[in-house]
């Protein structure tokens, strides 16, 4: 396993729609070992392939590492499958925008779908954190990073802070 290089906003690969993984080959097995490596030294809590310049569908996630409680989860071709009508505001961080945080409106629950290493299919409700934490990842797979959240005046003030760092 190693650590792999996260892409910094505006790497133009983090702006792409991701392809689906076709299937789990070593390849993928090695990929999702060496993001949750680069993901727990970084440390974050959450990262998509697109983050370490791979153009697939997969992000790993691990909410409860860092209290202790670590449960590290591998998900390939994710979807959301339903999402809860309640929003909140919460403020955001990520890996490729170093240093700055942002508040993001979000749904408050959401249950996903999604592929693991083996090949089982897994269906998992989350709430709070762990709801923002997979929708976080969900949207890089979609080219989608914080900024595109923001309304202009906030997206201008928090990119100026980026760049002044």
């Amino acid at each position: 396993m190693s650590v792999l290089e996260v892409l910094r906003w505006p790497d133009p690969v983090l702006t792409q729609t991701c392809a689906p993984v076709e299937a789990i080959t070593p390849e993928i097995e090695t990929l999702a070992q060496d993001m949750l490596e680069t993901m727990y030294a970084a440390p974050g809590r959450g990262l998509a392939a697109p983050q370490v310049g791979v153009l697939q569908r997969i992000f790993v996630m691990d909410i409860g590492w860092k209290e202790g409680k670590p449960d590290p989860l591998v998900c390939i071709n994710p979807m959301l499958q339903e999402v809860g009508e309640d929003r909140a505001d919460g403020e955001e961080g990520c890996l490729s925008i170093p240093g700055v945080t942002a508040m993001v409106n979000r749904p408050t629950q959401v249950q996903m779908v999604w592929t693991g290493l083996t090949g089982a299919r897994y269906v998992q409700s989350f709430e709070g954190f762990g709801a923002v934490c997979a929708q976080h990842e969900l949207d890089h797979l979609d080219g989608v990073v914080t900024f595109d959240h923001l309304d202009a005046d906030t997206r201008a003030a928090l990119i100026a802070e980026y760049t002044a760092l």
